[in-house]
C-alpha cells in the first residue's frame, strides 16, 4: 500500500465516535478527504455498562460509516474503542456485533496506549518545540495527560475522569452548585496527585489542549493575531475567565444561548471547564494552544504498537 493510499480511523469514544478518511503525504502531512463526527453518548445510562439506547445509536453509526467508507473506497480501516468500550460490561457484545453487522473490527486499546497515540498526533500538529509542553485531552470516558519538551516525551498517563464520567457523578444540579464544585476539585486532586507531582519535577505554564471542550475554546477564542501553526491556535486567556464563569453559573437553556458552545455539548462542558480551570491552578498555566490533531491523526502517522486482531 503507498503512502497515498486512503485510510479510514475510527475513533470510538465515550461521547463522540470519529471518523477521518485520509492519507499521509510527504513530511507527515496528513491529507484530509472527509471528517465526521457523531455524538452517540455511549456512557449516557452510566459508564458500567453501555444501555440499549446508547449501544443502538453506536450501532448506527457505524453501519453509517461503514457505508462512507465504501463511498471512498478506502484500502484499510482502524478502528479504535476507548474508556467506555474497555470499561463496560458489554463493551465485548458491542465490538462482536459491530464486527457481525459492519465488518469494522474494533481494537481496545488501555489508556496509556492511548496516551502515546494522542502525543503521536498533538507533537505533529505543532511546530518543533521550544519549551516544556503538558498535553491534554479531555475524553468522555478519561483524560490523558502527557509532558514533553525538544528533548522527547518526559511522562504520559491516562487518568478515568472524563466528561461523561464527572458529569453524571457531580453535576446533578442546576447551575452546578457549590458543594458539587467543592466535591469535584477534591476528587480532582485525589485522582491527579502524580499529575502534580510531574509538574513539580517538569514545570510548564504552556497547555496544549486537544479535542472536545477545547475544540469549542478554540471557536470561541482563537487569538486571531497569534501565529502558531496552520494545525494549531492559540487562546486569548483574557477571555476565558470570563467565559468560565458564564458557563459555569449557567443553567442547561443558558449554555444553549452561548454563541460557540453546540447544542450537544451544553450537558459535559460544566465539568470539563472546571477540570480545565483547575489544571490551570495546579501547572501555573499562562499560555494555551490547542491541537487540530489527536489520537485520530497519531493512529494514522503510524499504528506500531496497536494491538493485533
Amino acid at each position: 500500500m503507498s503512502s497515498q493510499s486512503l485510510r479510514a480511523i475510527i475513533d470510538l469514544g465515550t461521547n463522540t465516535f470519529h471518523l477521518l478518511i485520509a492519507a499521509v503525504e510527504e513530511g507527515e502531512r496528513v491529507r484530509e478527504v472527509y471528517r465526521e463526527r457523531v455524538f452517540v453518548k455511549l456512557a449516557s445510562d452510566g459508564i458500567e455498562t453501555i444501555g440499549p439506547g446508547p449501544f443502538e445509536r453506536g450501532m448506527e453509526t457505524l453501519r453509517y460509516f461503514a457505508e462512507l467508507i465504501k463511498g471512498h473506497e478506502v484500502e484499510q480501516v482502524t478502528a479504535i474503542g476507548t474508556a467506555a468500550l474497555r470499561t463496560a460490561s458489554n463493551g465485548e457484545v458491542f465490538v462482536r456485533r459491530a464486527e457481525l453487522e459492519t465488518g469494522i473490527v474494533i481494537r481496545l486499546i488501555p489508556g496509556d496506549l492511548e496516551a502515546e497515540l494522542i502525543t503521536r498526533g498533538v507533537l505533529a500538529a505543532l511546530p518543533p518545540l521550544e519549551d516544556r509542553i503538558l498535553i491534554m485531552d479531555i475524553g468522555g470516558g478519561s483524560t490523558e495527560f502527557i509532558l514533553a519538551s525538544e528533548a522527547g516525551v518526559h511522562w504520559r498517563q491516562s487518568f478515568p475522569i472524563g466528561v461523561a464520567v464527572l458529569q453524571r457523578r457531580f453535576h446533578q444540579t442546576d447551575p452546578i452548585s457549590e458543594e458539587e464544585i467543592r466535591a469535584l476539585d477534591e476528587h480532582l486532586a485525589r485522582t491527579l496527585v502524580p499529575l502534580r507531582d510531574m509538574l513539580e519535577e517538569y514545570p510548564t505554564q504552556h497547555l496544549v489542549g486537544a479535542a472536545g471542550t477545547f475544540d469549542v475554546l478554540a471557536e470561541i477564542l482563537r487569538d486571531p493575531d497569534a501565529t502558531v501553526h496552520p494545525t494549531g491556535q492559540r487562546l486569548k486567556l483574557d477571555r476565558l475567565e470570563e467565559l468560565h464563569f458564564q458557563i459555569v453559573a449557567s443553567t442547561a437553556e443558558q449554555r444553549l444561548a452561548i454563541d460557540g458552545v453546540p447544542a450537544e455539548r451544553a450537558d459535559l462542558i460544566v465539568v470539563a471547564m472546571l477540570l480545565i480551570r483547575y489544571v490551570m491552578e495546579i501547572g501555573d498555566i499562562r499560555r494555551i494552544t490547542v491541537s487540530e490533531y489527536a489520537m485520530k491523526e497519531g493512529i494514522l502517522l503510524g499504528t506500531e504498537g496497536l494491538p493485533t486482531v
